[in-house]
């Protein structure tokens, strides 16, 4: 496997069944896109949209945005040829639903054998909260994964709470996840979703505070959410510039002999100096920098 996946931001979902959404999708500013063809699909439609799935991916280019699969749950009769319909060296990762067991990820692992494909397990109940990082860690294929949140969705059914705009109700859940699958060495945790499509500011105030909690981008479901989460979870121009300041005073301190310091009204050390190297390392994969 490569060592650094693609770095995803914001994540669209798209129906695997509509080609004009999906093409449009894959030519917005969202990181990547997830064709779906577990949930929004009519039903008897599996057939054609596993044949729009297979088009888009021989279309793809390198300047569209990422393409990931939502296929159907490991066990039903469909996962086996929606899994056949994506396998492409255009596929960035199959996203699995409905996970319960590491032995899912374990067998799609197995179905992926000589790819590069990655693997993004959907934490959509209580179980997969309870062994998230059982799940994390039962491939290395798992380069996405995180605590979701949605109203009246899988996870809040199983669950039982009330969702509310402020979060607080699965604000446990996220970090608990997060905290699993950052231990598990998964570089890009994903959470999400803001299911109110027009409430912008809403969304802005979930971005930023997912983004807080360490996560490094989001699912989203709607166009109009691409730039607020892309924003959210991007360095601005003076972050980095700031974290240029800080290695440069760091390094000519220790070329100095010295540890610890004063810097900007802060006590200053080597740690800051790895944090502001990793930092400026995302914001070059990010094509920031």
């Amino acid at each position: 496997m490569q060592p650094d996946p693609t770095p995803i931001r914001s994540l669209l979902f798209v129906p695997a069944n509509r080609p004009d959404r999906m093409q449009k999708a894959l030519r917005s500013e969202a990181d990547g896109v997830v064709f779906d063809l577990e949930s929004a699909i009519p039903r008897g439609t599996a057939a054609e949209s596993r044949d729009c799935v297979r088009q888009a991916l021989e279309a793809h280019t390198p300047d569209q945005a990422a393409i990931f699969v939502r296929v159907s749950a490991v066990g039903t009769a469909d996962f086996a040829p929606d899994l056949e319909a994506c396998l492409h060296p255009s596929l960035t990762a199959v996203m699995l639903p409905q996970v319960t067991d590491p032995e899912e990820v374990i067998i799609t692992n197995s179905a992926l054998e000589g790819t590069e494909i990655r693997i993004m397990p959907l934490v959509e109940t209580a179980s997969a909260v309870r062994q998230a990082y059982e799940l994390a860690t039962a491939s290395e294929r798992v380069a996405y994964m995180g605590g979701a949140t949605g109203r009246h969705g899988d996870l809040g059914r199983s669950v039982g709470f009330q969702w509310t705009p402020e979060g607080t109700e699965t604000l446990y859940l996220r970090q608990k996840v997060l905290i699993d699958v950052r231990s598990a060495g998964v570089p890009n945790p994903l959470s999400g979703l803001w299911g109110t499509v027009d409430d912008l500011d809403g969304l802005t105030r979930f971005a930023h505070q997912t983004r807080q909690l360490g996560y490094e981008g989001m699912m989203i479901i709607h166009p109009t959410h691409i730039p607020i989460v892309n924003q959210a979870f991007s360095p601005t121009p003076e972050e980095i510039e700031g974290w240029r300041r800080l290695i440069a005073a760091i390094e000519e301190a220790e070329a100095q002999g010295i540890g610890a310091f004063r810097y900007e009204g802060r006590l200053i050390d080597h740690a800051h100096l790895l944090t502001a190297q990793q930092n400026l390392s995302r914001a070059s994969k990010l094509g920031l920098i």
